[in-house]
């Protein structure tokens, strides 16, 4: 583990064993990113440098930023001076990292206290695998109102129905990530990034776990749902046809192919319902 060093307030990591990235572009309000801050800046697992990248935001946004920086020696914070996008981003904090492993979170999501010491006693007990994430609850304004169970260890045929991680729940090795070249910054993986990652990840030969506990928290409400557009659906759909050949699921993935223009197809209130039904059943 890091080296740490004790001061009279806190404790300040020197070598840290995490670096914990998370890019922020105009969140909707400063007590949601507040509450994403502070679930890592919580986490009972606390060895860890927390590199936050503002995605050229706006001003509100930069002073919300810089107050923030203010409640912790572990957060650095970044900048691009324009909007990038995720994928540059994330890249953009993992070159500036030192830890040996790299977690995501989102900004407008929440994680469970202890998702860092369950996650990094899995890896260290387990060299075989790449990366690990965790089941997920789905909240909203008015709370948690469903969960998702990811398969706990997935394989390549699980690509075929839907991405098998929750990006923000993860938690990988830094050489895994070097290894593939970071994130793919290109128009063909906008907001597909994660999904072509993984991919990329299973086709050199490395796989991943999840932890069958709900140790992350994410945001899906209506607005979630309306920022998906029907485009983002098509490169899913390229991203499939470039890797499901690859992974070795051809023939029987070409049925698979188009799920992802078929649910986007689906109107959006018809869609919410299908969702609700679906994950909260789950609870």
């Amino acid at each position: 583990m890091g080296k740490q060093v004790k001061n009279d307030e806190e404790t300040f990591m020197v070598v840290p064993e995490i670096s914990v990235i998370m890019g922020v572009y105009n969140p909707k309000s400063k007590d949601e990113l507040l509450k994403a801050v502070n679930s890592i800046l919580e986490q009972t697992y606390s060895n860890f440098e927390f590199i936050i990248c503002d995605d050229g935001s706006n001003a509100i946004t930069k002073k919300w930023l810089s107050e923030i920086q203010c409640l912790d020696k572990r957060i650095c914070l970044i900048s691009n001076t324009t909007n990038q996008g995720l994928a540059a981003t994330l890249n953009h904090c993992i070159a500036q990292s030192k830890g040996r492993y790299i977690a995501r979170q989102d900004a407008d999501d929440y994680s469970d206290m202890t998702r860092f010491e369950k996650q990094i006693r899995f890896l260290e007990a387990h060299p075989e695998y790449a990366f690990v994430g965790s089941n997920v609850y789905y909240f909203s304004e008015n709370g948690v109102w469903g969960e998702f169970r990811y398969p706990e260890y997935p394989e390549s045929k699980d690509f075929m129905w839907y991405s098998p991680f929750s990006h923000g729940s993860l938690i990988f090795r830094k050489e895994v990530l070097l290894k593939n070249d970071f994130y793919r910054v290109a128009r063909e993986t906008m907001r597909c990034e994660d999904y072509d990652l993984f991919m990329r990840i299973y086709c050199q030969g490395d796989r991943a776990a999840n932890l069958q506990e709900n140790l992350y928290y994410y945001c899906e409400d209506e607005d979630t749902i309306k920022r998906r557009k029907f485009r983002d659906r098509l490169i899913e759909v390229k991203i499939r046809a470039k890797y499901f050949g690859k992974l070795g699921l051809y023939p029987k993935g070409i049925i698979y192919l188009l799920k992802p223009v078929v649910v986007g197809l689906i109107p959006i209130k018809l869609l919410n319902m299908l969702k609700d039904i679906y994950y909260q059943r789950k609870l």
